[in-house]
């Protein structure tokens, strides 16, 4: 093998490590924190404030978004939270759409790097599109494409334990048993409190049961983007994403949803391919697509979602990426 064969493999292997490494403890973390805000958070709170019957839901979804910071795939655990939560199926796709695209360093990358008044164009446009295709993903009832998704709550409610214990007692408790039995099964002394650490361990055991069924789709999505950023040379994008190729931006938009990249290394790169001739319009594709999913986030969604439902979630990020484009190649 010649040595840029050898160098692109052993930058293949340390991209899939550190990838797969930052996606673990990601994941753990966010679904760990998920299950801890679910405890102080009753679902009907989080179903009521997320509703699809309130038009609220919609924005205060899409705000959500915008202060978590999440990239593509840290959001799938964050979105499992809220498909345990019971919250409304068009606010849901709004937060999953917004979350990647809106979060706090993105927008201040692109107030960095593009300006003010390029970070609020982008801001509103994501915002407004995200909330749109939520409620019309909602409207088109696509939350039949949702896999049957089993809850964590294991709590009991008074009402529904079984009474057999109660009938259990009444029986123990009868003049005929022995003091001895009635003192051990009659005591009708208030249960001492579950310990603290039982709580933490069955949210840890939750988190991480989330985590194995989806560490295969995690690590066939990170190999596939590890092979595809470490093999396509940056040259490639910029000869088919040029000024003068009238199909630059849906092209760019394409090519981003595979090339799974961080928000810290995604603007700086926009801005070499600005500077290595790729306009202004098939690099806003560019970010879209490549902020908005990605081949590993596909890949996850496929552990919850049904293929028209992960068809549609692409195509409103495509949409979203060429229409943003071509408004900003005549904009800006």
């Amino acid at each position: 093998m010649s040595p840029e064969t050898i160098a692109m493999i052993k930058a293949t292997l340390e991209m899939f490590i550190f990838l797969a490494v930052e996606l673990t403890i990601l994941f753990l973390a966010i679904s760990y924190i998920v299950g801890v805000l679910q405890e102080y958070i009753p679902p009907e709170k989080i179903e009521s404030i997320l509703s699809s019957k309130n038009g609220k839901g919609y924005f205060i979804a899409a705000l959500l978004g915008s202060i978590t910071p999440f990239c593509s795939c840290s959001t799938i655990p964050f979105l499992k939270g809220l498909l345990r939560a019971k919250a409304g199926f068009g606010p849901m796709m709004v937060f999953l759409f917004s979350s990647p695209l809106l979060n706090p360093i993105v927008i201040s990358l692109f107030v960095i790097t593009f300006g003010v008044k390029v970070a609020i164009l982008y801001f509103s446009i994501a915002m407004g599109v995200s909330v749109v295709a939520g409620y019309v993903l909602e409207k088109l009832k696509f939350d039949r494409f949702i896999k049957t998704f089993e809850s964590n709550n294991t709590s009991c409610s008074t009402s529904s334990c079984d009474t057999s214990s109660k009938e259990e007692t009444t029986s123990c408790c009868d003049t005929s048993t022995s003091e001895e039995t009635k003192t051990s099964c009659c005591d009708t002394s208030p249960e001492p409190a579950p310990k603290t650490i039982n709580k933490w361990r069955r949210i840890w055991d939750v988190a991480w049961a989330d985590f194995k069924i989806a560490l295969p789709y995690l690590l066939i999505g990170v190999s596939i983007g590890s092979i595809i950023h470490s093999f396509v040379p940056t040259e490639f994008i910029t000869q088919y994403a040029g000024d003068d190729n009238p199909l630059a931006i849906p092209f760019a938009a394409v090519i981003g949803i595979p090339l799974y990249l961080r928000a810290i290394t995604l603007i700086p790169l926009s801005e070499a391919l600005v500077l290595k001739g790729m306009g202004i319009g098939a690099v806003m594709a560019f970010i879209i697509g490549s902020a908005g999913a990605s081949l590993p986030e596909v890949i996850l969604l496929k552990s919850m979602f049904k293929n028209q439902l992960i068809l549609a979630f692409l195509g409103v990020v495509l949409g979203m990426a060429i229409f943003m484009g071509i408004l900003f190649t005549y904009v800006v």
